[in-house]
């Protein structure tokens, strides 16, 4: 590989990165509600998080920002390497998705303590296919409503990336690049996934239905 080749792959990953950063949860929970959303619930920046803290609307505003910054970073690097939909060559796209991610979990203007990259993933497979973004929102919220824990639904949703990349033919690379996304996604819920376990994990519909007695409510 090329010096070439390789300053256009950090390019493509720190764009990605950059806007990956644009940590809504933290910056909504600084703006509306004058805290910072890690020092409240799970303690983490995250659309789950805002959800049980702060109530649905404004967790599925977080949601769908962080999922909009992902389809925009790879729109972007579609438009700038000239990438049709569903091309052979996929590697830029993974790689850009792959830094948005990143960014989303370890901003480095909030100490490298972010989310755990979920709405960021489902942005992703929106920007390499609305179709595939589709089926994988499908699926995440098939399997959280049926098991009543989010981060199941997240194992679900990751597991369908690998399996898609390697049935689309995108090359050994992306694939890899999918499972370390979903080993990333793994390490992140692992805590969650504990309590799930030892049935001490908050279950999606209590955390909805429940009224916080939260002064920032």
């Amino acid at each position: 590989m090329n010096m070439l080749f390789m300053y256009k792959f950090i390019i493509v990953i720190l764009i990605g990165y950059l806007i990956g950063c644009l940590q809504w949860s933290y910056i909504l929970s600084k703006i509306i509600k004058k805290v910072d959303i890690r020092t409240l619930g799970g303690g983490n920046a995250g659309a789950s998080n805002t959800v049980e803290v702060f109530g649905w609307k404004m967790g599925v505003t977080v949601g769908l920002l962080d999922i909009i910054k992902a389809v925009i970073s790879l729109l972007l690097i579609r438009y700038l390497f000239k990438i049709s939909f569903l091309e052979n060559n996929m590697l830029n796209l993974y790689l850009n998705g792959t830094g948005v991610i990143l960014g989303h979990n370890y901003p480095f203007f909030m100490k490298f303590k972010g989310g755990k990259g979920t709405a960021s993933t489902l942005g992703m497979l929106f920007g390499i296919d609305y179709r595939i973004g589709i089926i994988g929102f499908l699926i995440i919220l098939t399997v959280t409503l049926l098991t009543d824990y989010i981060a199941l639904g997240t194992m679900s949703l990751v597991a369908f990336f690998i399996l898609a990349t390697i049935y689309l033919n995108f090359g050994t690379a992306c694939t890899l690049i999918t499972v370390f996304i979903a080993l990333q996604s793994f390490y992140k819920h692992l805590p969650n996934i504990k309590k799930i376990i030892s049935n001490q994990e908050s279950r999606v519909r209590d955390a909805l239905k429940k009224k916080s007695k939260s002064k920032y409510i």
